[in-house]
């Protein structure tokens, strides 16, 4: 979910963003992974036919034969996102912040990301599903030793190309960290998704992911998966565990339910959102629910790990359950 105070800053993060021209090194064909080049307005693989228009200047890098969107449809709409995405400012922007405040696990593991990176020459970090700035993922952004690279499947001021995660056009081993919130219950395959993201991390890269457990359906259409915390760590079973936690609560969760339970007996969002204010207060309880219990009623659950060349047995997940609710 976006941070509300980012939607006034889309020009200043577009200056802390790295550049498009000084990714072209590592740009790859998503079908093919060859190097990309130049041809007009367009770009195209180095050994192959395809090719990929820009829109607004923004490159569109997706095979459309493998992708919910449609080339027509994308086209059409000048690459913009297929669902309605509301700004919200002034009293939107505070109620806003009431209901859907910034979680502090999340502050926590990017900053717990950060100071992992190597500072030396700089750290490469990809945010996939970046087009709007998810929330606690500000100091990405306001660190200067970090160059930041982020795409989606519709093009922001935020993105330097629209792509889609089940093939990710970058080349193998160009990234230091890849942080993935709120993104892998809106894609078909997640575990071609977190292969991906295991092919474009370095030896030993960094990644973060936060995915909903018991929310209810959001983005409409575009929704398709949810995950335990037992089955989130299973879906990075090439990847050392450096944590795995809850990402909103029981009380978080609560307040999910709340809300959609008011907006289908009313038939109305406005309901909904009312519910969801009147409620927003359960939330504090999460901070009294041990971790042994929260997670089985979790509103999300969040993973930090590292790029491994071992992978996760299927019996120990059974441990992993265990030995997380003893």
């Amino acid at each position: 979910m976006p941070a509300p105070e980012a939607i006034g800053a889309f020009a200043l993060v577009r200056k802390m963003l790295a550049k498009l021209c000084d990714l072209e090194s590592i740009l790859r064909c998503p079908v093919s992974l060859h190097p990309l080049v130049r041809d007009g307005d367009v770009l195209r693989s180095q050994a192959g036919a395809q090719c990929y228009p820009r829109v607004g200047g923004t490159p569109v890098l997706i095979d459309f034969r493998c992708s919910v969107r449609k080339r027509e449809e994308l086209l059409a709409q000048a690459a913009q996102s297929a669902i309605a995405r509301p700004s919200h400012r002034g009293v939107l922007h505070h109620v806003k912040r009431l209901v859907s405040p910034e979680k502090e696990s999340t502050r926590r593991n990017i900053d717990r990301l950060i100071h992992a990176l190597p500072r030396r020459g700089g750290a490469t970090v990809l945010v996939i599903g970046g087009g709007t700035i998810g929330q606690g993922l500000g100091a990405l952004y306001d660190d200067p030793d970090l160059r930041v690279i982020a795409f989606d499947l519709y093009a922001s001021p935020n993105v330097q190309f629209v792509a889609d995660a089940h093939q990710i056009p970058l080349a193998e081993s160009s990234c230091d960290a890849v942080v993935i919130q709120a993104v892998l219950e809106h894609v078909l395959e997640p575990q071609r998704v977190v292969q991906e993201i295991w092919r474009v991390l370095k030896p030993n890269g960094l990644v973060y992911a936060e995915t909903p457990f018991l929310q209810q359906v959001h983005e409409g259409a575009y929704d398709f998966t949810r995950f335990t915390e037992s089955g989130h760590r299973y879906l990075f079973k090439q990847f050392e565990m450096i944590d795995s936690g809850v990402s909103g609560g029981p009380g978080t969760q609560l307040i999910w339910s709340l809300d959609y339970f008011a907006r289908s007996l009313f038939r109305s969002r406005l309901a909904g959102k009312m519910c969801k204010l009147a409620f927003a207060w359960l939330r504090l309880f999460d901070q009294f629910i041990p971790p042994s219990y929260a997670s089985d009623a979790a509103s999300g659950v969040y993973f930090l790990g590292r790029r491994s060349l071992v992978t996760v047995d299927p019996d120990s997940i059974i441990d992993f359950y265990r030995g997380a609710h003893p």
